[in-house]
């Protein structure tokens, strides 16, 4: 497994005055630095020792979200009106309510 293909984001944090560097793997995980770029490479190398380290103790390494496969359905509660008026929408439109549903999270 790579360290490389994991989710990784750098924003600017306004309480630190420096980018952070964040993985969506590694919820503990982040680095600090002045400039972007520094950032996202201190947290690669840091996210690469911890999974060495994790490799070596035969603990279990998070597999990046980039890496799994997605069957594209889950299920969603929602209140009985909400789904009966989805229903009415999406026969007025002429769609099945999955489509309806699919277009309105897309967007």
């Amino acid at each position: 497994m790579r360290d490389d293909h994991y989710t990784y984001r750098v924003s600017w944090s306004p309480e630190d005055h420096e980018y952070v560097a964040t993985v969506i793997e590694f919820r503990s995980l982040s680095w600090l630095a002045p400039d972007p770029a520094a950032a996202l490479l201190g947290l690669r190398d840091l996210v690469a020792q911890v999974v060495d380290e994790l490799e070596t103790s035969g603990e279990p390494v998070p597999e990046p979200l980039a890496e799994r496969q997605f069957s594209g359905e889950f299920r969603l509660r929602i209140p009985p009106a909400l789904h009966r008026a989805l229903a009415i929408e999406a026969a007025e439109q002429g769609v099945s309510l999955n489509r309806l549903v699919s277009a309105k999270v897309a967007q």
